[in-house]
């Protein structure tokens, strides 16, 4: 009998739980609207973080794996000469694996079908292909022959930028003999997954490539016969980098060392890492808020629908529904919620975070790039949206299965009324019928207005943080190309020039100012900590090269000392004030005290500063120049550019436009991608607020609107009730939403990933990125209302009157 019954019991539940089913499917019909915008918000917030997520793994697995497979060094060093035997002195030195000497040396190019000179480094690699450190990925063509001294391998990048084909021929200055190399392959290295030169941050693959050169022809042509200028090791893993530095660098002191460093230092890495950092901030900061704004609407759809349906509730519990049936029958609305945001989000973050990561191929040189969505993070995602989404809908939930069926048959209390602020204040007799309604909702229902006022401020607020990421950028672009940088080419010699070379560049075709500059690589210590980079002396009379302040207004070069950028200032934790030490790495190498007088706020690099004068002082050699930075006129570019390539003495050419250019292409380009992605994913939300919060107060408000109607109310006015205080409750949103962009932009910019050696994002939002915010938020709440409008046209007063409070 027991077990007879026993059975009745499950068969009961059976039947029970699928009655609950079939009224949760009613319930997703009902309230398809609200049910498809969070489904589309949820999705948002899952699609970015796997869109990000992914797209940071995917990048660092297919740095990991490119490095590994083509041995990419752990310590580099340039140096001026030292003999062949002294690599087996080197690969004794503790903790070395394996010591790869070579030549490399920077050219200037006469490249087919480009007019001014580009740039071009040779790096020796051996005449018969083996393993080494910093290995080719031979893309096409083949490796050099033996004996076959012009025969070079060229960046895959350099050769498709500038339109070339194996076979091709491009002539240089080589040690100052001109010689034409014929490229026979396309390669990729490690070392050049982000092929820049190192005088410049950002790639030109135009003007800037490198070629691999047989170590025979090379050293025959630059004088190093039996001898070296370039080192590269690897570590055994026990190893102390740090202790292996100093050993080297003391090793080839004698030899014009000029610093070792390890890879987290080497230019081409530390881009790509700062790269991949950036986007992992940003994979943990965005879909935290879309998550946030999804678990915000679930709480109030499920909040609403409660609300609607105590007598439902009352009448299930009446017939002996459990408790945690009826929460369980609330909390599977959540869960189909959740599940349908996370297969809509998950396919579009998949096929976001697969394009994002091709997109970034374009900077970016890897042999293959491996896309990978990782399941433990597709699981985790969706496992903390539920677990977010459930928290969201707890307290709803709570409330329902705490409610006695006898009490929950009864209608819900409604609020205390009581004449409203504007009442009291005998302000009423300004307000038509219509508006002292809309008022009095407001203030009678603070907490429901206040819930949709932060709702659509928080979709402000991301509206205003994509857009903070362009003010940015032009930002940069204007102060580093526009008041930093006023010369139009800068000319970087083969190697220090006498003082006469100005006058002599000043009879260039077209040349109308030159300023002159000298570059002394140097090693700067304080306490116990170390730079490694060069100072740029220049006059103080500058007129093409410009120091700016924290108030980005100019100041004039002191006469003695030296200025160091903020971002190096803070590095070295050292103030104005503070003596730092000098390492001179050429000449005869002297150490030098010197006061820091200065800080400039360069938003590009770590270029340091002195007196060109001080700086050759404290050198102590005869005054040389480095560069020269050129004024000219743009009718005379072809005629120089000519000129310059014929030029011995010029190592490089770079041009401030071709640079800003770049600029505009590199940051502005991965900028507009993220930010369009943005774009998408906070309109979407914006739309989603707007459109839940109108609807719910429709279904709230429909009983009270048709009984206005049934008084005398016009459809208008009913409309404008209902619409008007949407409105206001909008334009109250947005104001907000500007503060909190404002102060999730701030949090955005104090992360390191915004403040690296190569870039200082500044923190700058310009009105018109408020009023962007504001125009998105308007065109989606006027879309809504117009979709209101249409639903209570179509408001049925006799069934509305019928329904019981």
């Amino acid at each position: 009998m027991l077990r007879n019954s026993r059975g009745n019991f499950s068969e009961i539940g059976v039947l029970a739980m699928g009655t609950l089913d079939r009224k949760l499917y009613r319930d997703l019909i009902n309230l398809r609207g609200q049910v498809i915008a969070v489904v589309l918000i949820v999705a948002c917030g899952i699609a970015s973080l796997v869109t990000m997520m992914s797209t940071y793994d995917s990048l660092l697995l297919s740095q990991t794996t490119y490095y590994q497979q083509y041995r990419f060094a752990d310590i580099f060093v340039q140096l001026q000469r030292a003999p062949n035997p002294l690599l087996e002195q080197i690969r004794e030195i503790p903790g070395v694996a394996q010591a790869r000497s070579r030549i490399v040396e920077d050219i200037t190019l006469d490249v087919p079908n480009l007019a001014d000179p580009a740039k071009g480094r040779l790096v020796s690699i051996p005449e018969e292909q083996q393993p080494m450190l910093n290995d080719l990925h031979l893309q096409s063509g083949r490796y050099i022959e033996a004996g076959q001294r012009n025969e070079v391998i060229a960046s895959a990048a350099f050769v498709e930028a500038n339109d070339l084909a194996l076979g091709d021929t491009v002539d240089g200055v080589i040690n100052e003999r001109w010689q034409s190399l014929r490229i026979v392959g396309t390669a990729l290295s490690p070392e050049y997954v982000y092929e820049v030169s190192g005088t410049e941050l950002l790639p030109d693959n135009r003007r800037f490539g490198v070629m691999w050169m047989a170590r025979e022809g090379l050293a025959t042509a630059f004088d190093l016969d039996g001898a070296f200028n370039n080192v590269t090791l690897s570590l055994t893993p026990e190893a102390n980098p740090s202790e292996v530095i100093n050993q080297l660098d003391e090793l080839l002191e004698p030899y014009g060392g000029l610093g070792a460093y390890g890879r987290e230092n080497q230019i081409s890495h530390r881009i790509l890492s700062d790269d991949i950092e950036a986007l992992q901030v940003a994979a943990l900061i965005l879909p935290i808020i879309f998550l946030g704004i999804a678990v915000f609407l679930l709480n109030l759809v499920l909040a609403r629908l409660v609300s609607s349906q105590r007598d439902q509730i009352a009448v299930l519990k009446g017939f002996g529904y459990h408790n945690w049936e009826v929460g369980l029958h609330f909390l599977k609305l959540v869960l189909v919620i959740v599940l349908l945001g996370a297969m809509v989000g998950i396919g579009i973050g998949r096929w976001f975070g697969e394009n994002m990561t091709q997109f970034y191929t374009q900077f970016y040189q890897f042999p293959a790039v491996q896309y990978e969505a990782r399941l433990e993070l597709i699981l985790g995602t969706v496992f903390v949206s539920a677990i977010a989404a459930f928290v969201g809908a707890f307290k709803s939930v709570r409330h329902v299965v705490s409610l006695p069926p006898a009490e929950a048959m009864r209608p819900e209390p409604p609020p205390t009324f009581q004449p409203t602020v504007i009442e009291r204040w005998g302000l009423q007799k300004f307000f038509s019928p219509a508006g002292r309604i809309i008022l009095r909702n407001l203030e009678r229902r603070p907490l429901q207005a206040a819930m949709s006022v932060i709702g659509i401020a928080l979709a402000v607020a991301i509206l205003v943080v994509g857009q903070y990421l362009n003010d940015a950028i032009e930002t940069i672009m204007e102060v580093q190309f526009r008041q930093v940088q006023r010369e139009d080419i800068t000319l970087t010699f083969n190697q220090p020039r006498s003082v006469p070379i100005q006058y002599e560049l000043a009879q260039l075709p077209g040349v109308l100012q030159v300023e002159t500059f000298r570059d002394v690589p140097v090693r700067l210590r304080f306490e116990h900590r170390s730079h490694l980079g060069s100072i740029t002396g220049i006059s103080p009379e500058t007129e093409l090269r410009q120091l700016i302040d924290s108030q980005r207004q100019r100041f004039s070069l002191p006469p003695e000392g030296l200025v160091l950028p903020t971002k190096l200032a803070e590095m070295l934790e050292v103030a104005v004030g503070d003596t730092l030490t000098l390492d001179i790495l050429e000449g005869s190498r002297p150490t030098r005290e010197v006061p820091v007088v200065a800080l400039v706020d360069e938003l590009l690099g770590l270029t340091m500063y002195m007196n060109l004068e001080a700086l050759q002082t404290v050198v102590g050699d005869n005054p040389s120049l480095s560069g020269a930075y050129l004024a000219v006129d743009e009718h005379y570019l072809q005629s120089l550019y000519q000129e310059l390539k014929e030029t011995p003495a010029v190592a490089g050419v770079s041009q401030r436009e071709n640079a800003l250019k770049q600029f505009e292409e590199t940051m502005g380009t991965t900028s507009g991608v993220m930010n369009g992605v943005l774009l998408v994913f906070a309109s979407v939300i914006a739309v989603g607020v707007v459109y839940n919060a109108a609807r719910i107060a429709l279904s709230e408000r429909s009983r009270e609107l048709a009984t206005l109607r049934i008084i005398g109310f016009t459809q208008g006015e009913i409309s404008f009730i209902l619409l008007g205080e949407q409105a206001l409750i909008t334009l109250v949103a947005v104001p907000v939403g500007w503060g909190l962009g404002y102060g999730l932009s701030w949090l955005l910019n104090q992360s390191p990933a915004q403040n690296t050696e190569f870039v200082r994002v500044p923190f700058v939002i310009q009105p018109s990125s408020f009023t962007f915010a504001f125009l998105v938020i308007a065109i989606a709440a006027i879309a809504t209302g117009w979709l209101i409008r249409q639903q209570l046209q179509k408001l049925d007063l006799i069934a509305v009157l019928k329904t019981r409070e």
